[in-house]
């Protein structure tokens, strides 16, 4: 790196230190942000787990499932899919609890009992029927909305539950028992009255709601995003909407990917179609937007582009937390899989880690736009790749074998790490502080 422009980073990093530290301060000092962003947090070895099950189901090399299905037989995607549902398909359950735990901390009152009923109010809102065969089946609960689609009720639930919890618990309106009986006892009636309250509002709001078009709590949420998601067409502001929108939403804690994708995809699996159709007719390809292009290019290290962070944290970091989750969290980088990262570093409720977060995918989409509309990339034919192909693999794939679309994904992670460079050098100046005044205070007490 040149002179001038590691003198241009290093003032960067110091207008961010002096403007936007004390606002991100303020805010990671909120309390619900707080719990939010560290309930997660207690979620991290479960997906960094789960990536790795979700890695092998899905790596990129031609053959490979084939060979898989004759050693293991025709059902080993679905084996081996079976921890992934145990982790990322739960994300929203464990989210609720460390949620409400972390919360109930900071209000100082009984955590596991919060949590426990934060879990119960979540159960509740969710709808407990499922369309299996044209049939209604019920008493069940809703795998699909346990996950990243889930995400944002359970948080809400936590948060709405450990109010009503906390209230009735400081203004002391609690079954009291005599000192002789066992604290955990005591405890668990103590939560009688509180947990009653929270039930019986969940309760409330899965009625109402019930009694509306909507039917549950989750289409309401799903429904508030339909509209300006399926509003948005193929175009390069669509595609900067889409990927701003989806990763706000990351920024709260919520599934963005999912939840937008998962609502644009068929427009974008249209726009795919028709490139497919014309690349077979060997006509020019149409359109640029498409479902594999957002796979291919803006994905690259999963949303939010934070292959480059996690490369700078390998090869950079001087704290001991961002090099050893830099190591770990890089194999399900490079495949495009990245909860680890965000949870764990964590950029979730990270004020500082927004302004990156936002700007590297809507660089990657820029890049991508403008080099296949002046035809310096080739557009996308509409051949599917693994979305867990590799940066420099995957588009060599999507394109039919054009080198120049590898090519493009390896420059737009260059341009991701110098994106993230200054934000990471203040997170890991941050995190050497912490490091150092935890080693200080053990020395003072050995």
């Amino acid at each position: 790196m040149s002179e001038n422009k590691a003198g241009l980073l290093t003032k960067m990093t110091l207008f961010l230190e002096k403007y936007l530290m004390p606002v991100a301060g303020k805010i990671a000092d909120q309390k619900h942000l707080g719990a939010m962003r560290d309930g997660m947090l207690m979620a991290m070895p479960l997906l960094i787990v789960g990536s790795a099950f979700l890695i092998l189901g899905f790596i990129p090399i031609p053959g490979y499932a084939e060979f898989m299905a004759k050693t293991f037989g025709d059902a080993w995607l679905a084996k081996v899919m079976l921890p992934v549902g145990a982790t990322f398909d739960l994300m929203a359950i464990f989210a609720n609890i460390g949620i409400a735990y972390k919360l109930c901390e900071k209000y100082k009152v009984e955590p596991l009992l919060g949590a426990i009923i934060s879990l119960g109010a979540f159960i509740l809102v969710s709808p407990n029927t499922v369309n299996f065969n044209d049939q209604i089946v019920g008493g069940v609960i809703p795998t699909g909305l346990m996950g990243g689609k889930g995400l944002f009720v359970s948080m809400l639930m936590a948060i709405i539950s450990v109010e009503i919890y906390r209230f009735f618990i400081q203004k002391n309106i609690v079954i009291k028992l005599p000192p002789s009986v066992p604290p955990t006892v005591g405890k668990s009636f103590g939560a009688l009255i509180p947990g009653a309250a929270v039930i019986t509002t969940a309760w409330i709001i899965n009625l109402v709601i019930a009694g509306t078009s909507f039917e549950n709590i989750h289409f309401v949420i799903a429904k508030a995003l339909v509209g300006p998601v399926t509003a948005i067409g193929g175009s390069y502001l669509g595609m900067v909407t889409l990927v701003l929108l989806a990763n706000m939403l990351w920024m709260c804690g919520i599934h963005g990917a999912n939840i937008v994708y998962g609502v644009a995809s068929p427009m974008l699996y249209i726009l795919m179609d028709q490139n497919l159709a014309a690349f077979k007719a060997g006509q020019e390809i149409p359109n640029i937007v498409s479902q594999n292009m957002f796979d291919i290019f803006v994905s690259i290290g999963g949303s939010g582009g934070t292959l480059g962070l996690v490369i700078l944290m390998m090869t950079m970091a001087k704290s001991a937390h961002l090099k050893e989750l830099g190591k770990l969290s890089f194999a399900p980088g490079l495949f495009n899989i990245n909860e680890p990262i965000i949870f764990g570093t964590p950029i979730v409720m990270n004020p500082l880690m927004l302004i990156p977060f936002l700007l590297s995918p809507v660089v990657a989409v820029s890049l991508a736009y403008f080099t296949m509309k002046t035809g310096l990339v080739a557009k996308l034919p509409g051949i599917a790749a693994p979305w867990t192909s590799p940066a420099g693999v995957g588009a060599f794939i999507a394109s039919g074998g054009k080198i120049s679309a590898g090519l493009l994904q390896l420059v737009i992670v260059g341009v991701q790490v110098v994106i993230w460079y200054p934000f990471f050098k203040i997170m890991d100046k941050q995190k050497v502080e912490e490091e150092n005044g935890i080693t200080q205070a053990e020395t003072v007490k050995a």
